[in-house]
């Protein structure tokens, strides 16, 4: 294999860098699914529940109610959708699939985490309703996998450092906000929200990963007049 057709230094530190996070994501997961196995999470999530739930007032509700509904999955389906279609005016096709199988794959991968661990929502105090399985947050999730890609689109399209850093204040911001509301209004424990950002870190990284290569890859083998370079190998 010669030198050209060796990944670039960027691209294998990225590499070296997801597989750091993803070993730091899928520990704590494991982590909080052995200890709802032996019951060992409440000693953890009820002294959380009721500091948040200590803060309740009716204009703060407000607000929570809010970030909930932005993290809800009608909201991200609805922003999926206008995303990707100024992806692909941009001829940014493969960020536009990436971001769509994120969120879709997203999705399937929480609803089988809560049918396979099957915890019963807490019943603190709740200020909405909600049905199915608690643990992990499907909001919580599928806002660390939409916002983050998101985030991370905006500061490859942005030039200015300002606009970049404020890309990913603005969806860190959404990202933990959403899932405190989701405490706050009494419908998940803390490690529900921890497992979600856990397991949602993991789905995101490996996906980033796969369009970080996928791009590259392309990259290299076009011609600078066009066409692919032919593989000799």
């Amino acid at each position: 294999m010669s030198i050209d057709d060796k990944l670039s230094k960027p691209l294998v530190r990225f590499v070296a860098s997801s597989v750091v996070f993803l070993s730091v994501f899928t520990g704590i997961f494991i982590k909080l699914a052995d200890e709802l196995r032996e019951q060992d999470l409440y000693r953890f999530d009820y002294p959380i529940i009721q500091l948040v739930q200590s803060y309740i007032d009716p204009q703060l509700t407000g607000v929570m109610k809010f970030f909930t509904f932005i993290g809800s999955g009608k909201v991200i389906v609805v922003l999926l959708i206008i995303s990707m279609f100024l992806m692909v005016r941009r001829k940014k096709n493969w960020e536009a699939v990436f971001l769509l199988t994120a969120a879709s794959g997203g999705a399937l991968f929480n609803l089988l985490l809560k049918w396979h661990f099957h915890r019963i929502r807490p019943s603190i105090h709740p200020l909405i309703k909600e049905t199915g399985y608690s643990f992990p947050s499907g909001h919580s999730m599928e806002a660390i996998i939409f916002y983050g890609m998101l985030g991370y689109f905006l500061c490859l399209f942005f030039e200015s450092k300002f606009l970049q850093r404020l890309s990913v204040m603005g969806a860190t911001g959404i990202i933990l906000l959403v899932g405190l509301s989701r405490i706050y209004l009494g419908v998940h424990y803390p490690s529900d929200v921890l497992a979600a950002y856990a397991a949602g870190g993991v789905w995101l990284i490996i996906c980033l990963t796969g369009l970080k290569i996928i791009v590259e890859v392309r990259q290299r083998n076009i011609r600078p007049g066009g066409g692919y370079r032919k593989n000799n190998n």
